[in-house]
């Protein structure tokens, strides 16, 4: 991975790292060690933002996760993530949002939360992977519920940075801003029966109760889920930078997988489901099985 890519993580690992503090280009430079010049052509190169403009998103975003979470007043999220008035950060999340925050603290709907994306991530996905030293997987099996999930189709996108480059990573940042039935959003490779004509096998989603009476987003689809059993294939936990490893040596696990060993065969009629990869928890994918008849 080249060094200015690496300097542009550095920049992002220093704003997360003293967001609620007064971060100026000297300090990405020192964070860098670039020049400040260089530095902001680097960052805004890369992310397509000025720095000013990630901080902002990302204060913003760390905000509205506190109002939709939390008994908070107002002027105690401004100042704890950076903002130097109560008007000011009001006058920030509308001109982001389009809502008030007092009102979306009493109402939380669906907003396109800003998911601040490592650099490094892009390039890594275009890396040689060495697949010669395989780690343990996990297998459990696990029951979902009867659900409710909001979905954004795609057109031909059957894999997650296909869907990125064609519908948009901001999905992702409107999903976050959802509660969910099962902690945090989904990816999902649907059957054919829950696909419609023209569109993907690959979305994205969140799980909710089956009686949800919520927002739907615009542009959104709402497909009803059975209750169903699975396996759970998770990862031992990795480094940001083996993410790609790490995903591909579960699913070269799940492929191995013989699930009549514990009584099951697969169902596939029910979605496969992927967690966002995090490394401290390792990489989580979910397939759909049923008990084998007698």
């Amino acid at each position: 991975m080249n060094e200015q890519v690496l300097a542009v993580q550095r920049m992002q690992d220093y704003i997360e790292a003293h967001l609620a503090k007064n971060v100026g280009l000297s300090d990405l430079a020192r964070a860098s060690l670039f020049s400040p010049w260089y530095s902001y052509r680097l960052f805004r190169s890369h992310l397509d933002l000025t720095p000013t403009e990630y901080i902002r998103k990302l204060r913003l975003t760390r905000a509205a996760v506190r109002l939709r979470d939390e008994r908070c007043r107002i002027i105690d999220v401004a100042f704890d993530l950076g903002f130097g008035s109560a008007d000011t950060f009001t006058r920030a999340f509308y001109r982001e949002f389009g809502l008030n925050p007092r009102d979306y603290a009493k109402n939380p709907v669906p907003i396109p939360l800003f998911i601040p994306y490592g650099a490094k991530y892009r390039a890594l996905r275009k890396e040689q992977i060495d697949m010669s030293n395989l780690q343990t997987i996990f297998v459990q099996a696990i029951q979902k519920p009867e659900r409710l999930c909001i979905i954004k189709r795609a057109v031909h996108a059957e894999d997650y940075f296909p869907y990125c480059e064609e519908v948009s990573c901001d999905v992702w940042g409107i999903l976050m801003s959802m509660r969910s039935l099962c902690g945090e959003p989904v990816c999902m490779w649907l059957p054919e029966a829950y696909r419609k004509p023209n569109t993907s096998t690959y979305v994205q989603g969140v799980e909710v109760e089956p009686d949800y009476l919520g927002a739907v987003p615009e542009g959104f689809d709402v497909i009803r889920l059975p209750a169903a059993e699975y396996l759970m294939f998770q990862g031992q936990p990795f480094r940001e930078e083996d993410y790609c490893e790490a995903i591909q040596a579960v699913q070269q696990a799940m492929d191995d997988y013989d699930p009549t060993v514990i009584g099951y065969q697969w169902d596939n009629e029910n979605p496969r489901i992927q967690l966002e990869p995090r490394g401290e928890r390792g990489y989580i994918e979910l397939r759909a099985v049923r008990k084998l008849t007698k």
